[in-house]
């Protein structure tokens, strides 16, 4: 049996606040609203293995991506791990136009640049700047400013 991938759709992040979380993805990073809704039951439980939970979501799309944004209730849950070598590690990559306005920006949010940006030193993005930035509640976004 034969298969192939036709497209990502979309990223999702568990997130301790929805209402934070928009906060940021809105008014921080300028995404757009595309709908808010709830989940719960069977369909829930056997898709992500949160049997007995809801859920609290939002989708926002932003630069051409859609950002699934989901608070889990009634299920315990454990601040997971930010850390980039770690496994089952995973972050979004977004390319801006300054990263500096960019960091400076997020951290009203209460998100943490995790040094300086560096700039690429060879390959196909030399000279790109890059940062990863961690939210509140461990979420990762990697910022990258090409070069001018």
């Amino acid at each position: 049996m034969s298969f192939r991938i036709l497209r990502s759709d979309h990223v999702g992040f568990a997130v301790g606040s929805l209402d934070d979380a928009l906060r940021f993805w809105i008014d921080g990073l300028g995404a757009v609203l595309e709908r808010t809704g709830e989940m719960g039951g069977e369909f829930l439980g056997e898709v992500t293995g949160a049997h007995g939970a809801t859920v609290r979501m939002a989708v926002v799309s932003v630069a051409g991506q859609t950002i699934e944004l989901l608070e889990y209730r009634n299920v315990e849950g454990e601040q997971g791990s930010s850390r980039p070598h770690d496994p089952g590690f995973a972050h979004l990559a977004f390319e801006v136009d300054n990263i500096d306005a960019v960091l400076t920006r997020i951290a009203d949010f209460g998100w943490t640049a995790q040094g300086t940006p560096q700039p690429i030193a060879g390959g196909a993005k030399v000279g790109t700047r890059v940062m990863y930035a961690v939210g509140p509640h461990g979420e990762t976004i990697e910022f990258m400013e090409p070069p001018q």
